[in-house]
């Protein structure tokens, strides 16, 4: 669930509001917002510092395998600065010599000096790297010696006693050094690169230092943007922010103890509050599907997260389809958790429930790696409606009207007793009409004759109650875009036959690979090796699509045409306490 937030203004003496905002820091609990643009030196230099740290910080792995240096994290920041720009310049440098290597090398190795000497006492030597098929003619006094000739065509040198003799196209530029000394220089080069790489190896354990330097920063970071960011009617300084209501009692103890003045009230019902959600322990693992989009609600709209974690574990289901790759994937998050132990547990529990999903929905389908046979003791669990691909079909069109339904059921419950709430009403009428619709037109199902009646009813709830007359003069485009929300509905309620195709498709790519495989049947070692490789090839692709398939599709059906209905946007940016990470910085 969304938690409810309250507004904060606090006001403090403009002499102590660096003690003030070390205060809150304690608390961690208001999420400060910036009355004015923060601006100050000092924090342009803070957070150029943090760039540094952190850029520097991005080299060092998080599980060292050599011991820290026992240097301050500040020196050891400097040196890895040091050393990294000595690296990219050495890389520079290097690509500057291969490429001059790459422009020289058909020309074979020459000393350039002896070329320039010629020229000096009147000989006079051209270099041409002409194109496949181009033979060049000698001109008068002068001579053409062959000097490397392939596929991209033909190196010459033509030489002649007067400076003026030459083909009429470009010559080749000569080089600065022979093609001995580039290579000379390579070398020089790649040994220094191979020192610099082993210098900063030696600063690989430092990793945990360095990262608490990053974290004063950033707390130093994020102490003077609120400091900059406060208001100020001298001798007075004030801040705005947000807290969880349930923590506003522990802001008026504190202000009490260390003499501000604050008011907490409801915030404007225009305000942009921050969003902190709280689920219960077992909604909580889709909760890492939404961080790893990056989206989540508004303060104003609604958690979805228990309706997300359904219907996205039957979809992953679906889309996978075999109970094979769900028994992979659960022993591997087993496994995983087994090394991970540290890490967050929402993901491996997310990942269990839709395994054991995949399972059910590959035991009750009869696909195991998209073999031909099911295993005798698993046939009786098949359901056979399910097996026929007009019933998964006529499934998906009855998954989607259903849970677009949920979206339009879950707004009644919010707007009711309002008369807007019988606008949706009308809309769950207008989805099971696309419903038959869609049954009529992909399956050639013909619609019930009492659907009309639904379908005009339904849209006389929509007019009519769909805009409350205050805002009939602003929002009156919204009755002539009704044609197309139709379109639109009936398009949302289609859209669900995408489960049935990626799972079809799935199982056909299995079997497609089955049969390459077995196709000449395993006589030997080699064939039954070959057999193998195209078997592990050929199913790890499929997975591979599986998942793709998952974020593509399983995901929006949830974030898109889901949250569409239920007037979800998805606007909302996340509730951060002003606090610190290091607790004893």
């Amino acid at each position: 669930m969304i938690v409810p937030m309250k507004r904060l203004t606090l006001l403090c003496l403009a002499s102590s509001r660096d003690a003030t905002l070390r205060s809150l820091q304690d608390l961690g609990v208001v999420h400060v917002t910036s009355l004015k643009p923060p601006d100050s030196r000092a924090l342009e230099t803070s957070r150029n510092h943090l760039a540094y740290v952190k850029r520097a910080l991005e080299t060092m792995p998080r599980k060292p395998v050599v011991p820290p240096s026992g240097l301050s994290a500040d020196v050891i920041v400097s040196l890895v600065w040091t050393m990294l720009q000595d690296k990219k310049d050495i890389e520079d440098a290097l690509e500057a010599l291969l490429a001059e290597r790459a422009r020289i090398e058909p020309f074979g190795s020459f000393d350039p000096g002896l070329v320039r000497d010629l020229h000096a006492h009147g000989i006079f030597i051209r270099l041409y790297a002409l194109s496949p098929g181009v033979e060049p003619v000698a001109p008068d006094g002068a001579a053409l010696v062959e000097l490397n000739r392939d596929k991209n065509g033909a190196r010459f040198a033509l030489v002649s006693r007067s400076a003026d003799t030459a083909f009429p196209v470009p010559d080749f530029r000569l080089p600065e050094r022979s093609l001995a000394e580039v290579d000379g220089q390579i070398a020089e080069y790649r040994a220094r690169l191979d020192d610099c790489v082993a210098s900063l190896r030696l600063h690989e354990g430092d990793h945990e230092v360095v990262a608490a330097l990053r974290d004063q920063l950033e707390d130093t970071v994020h102490f003077l943007e609120a400091r900059d960011g406060m208001g100020n009617a001298a001798p007075i300084a004030y801040l705005r922010g947000y807290l969880p209501a349930d923590q506003a009692d522990t802001v008026f103890a504190a202000a009490r103890r260390e003499g501000w003045g604050v008011q907490i009230d409801d915030p404007a019902p225009d305000e942009d509050v921050p969003t902190l959600i709280r689920n219960p322990r077992w909604i909580r693992p889709i909760e890492s599907v939404l961080r790893g989009i990056n989206v989540l609600p508004g303060y104003r709209e609604v958690d979805m997260s228990l309706l997300f974690l359904v219907y996205f574990s039957l979809f992953f289901a679906i889309l996978i389809g075999d109970a094979g790759y769900g028994a992979l994937f659960l022993v591997a998050t087993r496994l995983a958790r087994r090394k991970w132990k540290t890490a967050p547990s929402e993901p491996f529990t997310l990942l269990t429930i839709n395994s054991v999903g995949t399972i059910v929905w590959g035991v009750i389908t009869g696909t195991y790696f998209g073999a031909a046979r099911v295993p005798p003791l698993l046939e009786g669990f098949i359901i056979t409606w399910l097996t026929d691909p007009e019933n998964m079909k006529s499934l998906c069109f009855l998954i989607g009207a259903v849970h677009l339904t949920c979206a339009h059921l879950w707004n009644i419950i919010r707007w009711a007793p309002q008369p807007v709430a019988l606008a949706q009403i009308g809309w769950i009428g207008m989805t099971w009409t696309m419903y038959f619709v869609a049954h009529q037109l992909v399956l050639n199902q013909p619609m019930p004759p009492w659907i009309t009646w639904v379908a005009v009813a339904s849209s006389g709830l929509i007019l009519l109650f769909m805009t409350p007359p205050a805002k009939l003069k602003e929002e009156w485009f919204q009755h002539v875009m009704f044609p197309l929300n139709i379109v639109g509905n009936f398009v949302d309620v289609v859209s669900y036959i995408r489960l049935f195709a990626v799972g079809f498709a799935s199982l056909a790519v299995a079997q497609a690979f089955n049969s390459m495989a077995l196709a000449s049947g395993v006589s030997s070692l080699w064939s039954g090796l070959g057999a193998a490789l195209i078997l592990l090839a050929g199913h790890t692709l499929n997975i591979v699509l599986g998942f793709m398939g998952i974020l593509v599709h399983g995901v929006r059906l949830n974030t898109l045409e889901f949250s569409s209905h239920l007037g979800v946007q998805w606007t909302g940016h996340g509730y951060e306490p002003f606090s610190r990470k290091r607790k004893n910085g």
